[in-house]
């Protein structure tokens, strides 16, 4: 039987040729990337360089490696943004051990939640599931 796992969270930037990201990091020049350095290791794309555009991801322990923008868009999508009292209701549910049919079947919601779950079903079961962005935050 083939056993099948989720991958572990993971933060990713795109690289923009930067001085700031090229110290961040530590890259060789433009185009290219160490392997370790300080103990960190780095897996490069398999070109061997990180090109304007690539996306460089970090992994929960640390880990860096490289992505094509191509093939990241392709395999990854953008977790949901939602407004900041959507945000604090989730997490009042969450934090009250509610599951998602508690926080859909809720009796007690407010009026600008209960508008955003009619117009918005979707994107609140993927920010229930995913995670999310709250509106203007970065």
């Amino acid at each position: 039987m083939i056993k099948v796992y989720l991958k572990q969270p993971f933060q990713a930037e795109q690289f923009d040729g930067s001085d700031e990201m090229i110290d961040k990091y530590e890259l060789i020049d433009a185009g290219t990337m160490l392997e370790t350095h300080h103990s960190l290791e780095l897996y490069l794309t398999e070109s061997g360089k990180v090109d304007v555009g690539d996306w460089i991801e970090t992994g929960v322990t640390g880990e860096h490696w490289t992505i094509t923008d191509d093939v990241f868009k392709k395999t990854y999508a953008e977790l949901p943004v939602v407004p900041h009292y959507v945000a604090e209701y989730i997490n009042y549910m969450k934090s009250s051990y509610r599951d998602i049919w508690d926080a859909i079947n809720y009796p007690f919601r407010s009026n600008n939640i209960n508008k955003y779950m009619e117009n918005n079903s979707e994107t609140f079961a993927r920010a229930w599931l995913d995670g999310y962005q709250v509106e203007g935050h970065k």
